[in-house]
């Protein structure tokens, strides 16, 4: 298997995909990267360097640089898919969802729906999310919890390489409007990649790691820093069931549940303020499908309800961290 990290393996899966598949058509802004800059148009290949070479190898017809105005990018890509396209739109930014929800709420989640079956919209929306990176309160937001609240979107985010482009590949091979979440503070994240073709199927949680303490339950960037926190707690002889969602839309409830039954003790970790958060949902199915099995009240490890701030200390101190999740641990094992 190969390494690389989580940037190339999304650059790799784009390439193989869209040479398997004409239909397939990317857009966004500076999607092609350095326009008119002195390294040529692929100086830069977007501004995260995810989308380098396809311009060069696909062409101005299959990579389109857009306007700055996100509703016009999704808007492109549902009529696209409706058209018998597989558009992968970027938005540069998740935090700028806002100025396209109707045409992800109303339009994109609906068509199958308002449709009677008789039509499909395989359009895929890559979103950079998260903070860490000093980004400030509109560039940094996590919103996944806000897009699988919206029937009809299938809400994916990848914590390794492996999962980065077996999920795309999923993505891109589906009949469904895909929310394609990339954290950007885990683009240079290392890890092994099968070789040749490789698929992910959505609703299928990985177990992290094994342990019979405690149940603690994350997905993107939060999967990384539960995992430090699992390998102070491994020093001491505490067990964790670490299960990486990979997707929250849809949510592996059969996992989640099978391992708190066998702890008893439940840890979800989750990148976003705490009310209505995924964080919140996670915590409802356990209380309501697996009551009788706690030994504790489930711990919930988020940032506060409160703007992300710029500074980097004060950031820091917003965001869950190794220490915040080994700590909730800690509270729940302290219940006997």
């Amino acid at each position: 298997m190969a390494v690389m990290n989580i940037r190339e393996a999304i650059n790799l899966t784009l390439h193989e995909e869209m040479a398997r598949d004409p239909s397939i058509i990317v857009l966004g802004e500076d999607v092609v990267g350095g326009a008119g800059t002195a390294g040529g148009q692929e100086a830069i290949g977007g501004i995260w360097g995810t989308t380098g070479g396809l311009y060069d190898k696909f062409g101005a017809d299959r990579v389109i640089d857009t306007p700055i105005s996100e509703s016009a990018i999704i808007g492109a890509a549902a009529g696209a898919a409706l058209a018998g396209m597989r558009p992968v739109a970027e938005l540069m930014f998740a935090d700028f969802i806002g100025v396209s929800l109707d045409q992800l709420w109303n339009q994109m989640a609906k068509f199958r729906y308002m449709f009677g079956g008789k039509t499909k919209c395989p359009a895929v929306v890559r979103l950079i999310y998260g903070a860490g990176m000093n980004s400030a309160a509109q560039h940094s937001q996590s919103v996944y919890a806000l897009l699988t609240s919206m029937p009809g979107l299938k809400v994916v985010l990848p914590a390794t390489p492996a999962d980065a482009k077996g999920l795309l590949t999923e993505a891109l091979r589906g009949d469904d409007p895909v929310m394609f979440f990339e954290h950007k503070a885990l683009y240079g994240l290392k890890g092994e990649v099968p070789d040749g073709e490789h698929r992910q199927r959505f609703g299928e949680a990985r177990m992290v790691r094994e342990g019979g303490d405690v149940t603690i339950v994350a997905c993107g960037r939060m999967v990384n820093f539960s995992e430090k926190a699992c390998d102070k707690l491994a020093a001491e002889g505490i067990g964790i069931d670490l299960i990486d969602l990979r997707t929250t839309s849809p949510i592996d409830e059969e996992a989640i549940l099978d391992s708190v039954e066998q702890t008893g003790r439940l840890v979800v970790v989750d990148e976003s303020p705490p009310r209505c958060s995924l964080a919140a949902d996670v915590s409802a199915i356990v209380a309501a499908k697996a009551f009788s099995s706690l030994k504790a009240p489930p711990a919930l490890v988020t940032g506060p309800h409160a703007p992300i701030p710029f500074a980097r200390e004060l950031e820091r101190a917003w965001l869950p961290s190794p220490q915040k999740i080994e700590d909730a641990v800690r509270r729940t094992l302290a219940f006997r």
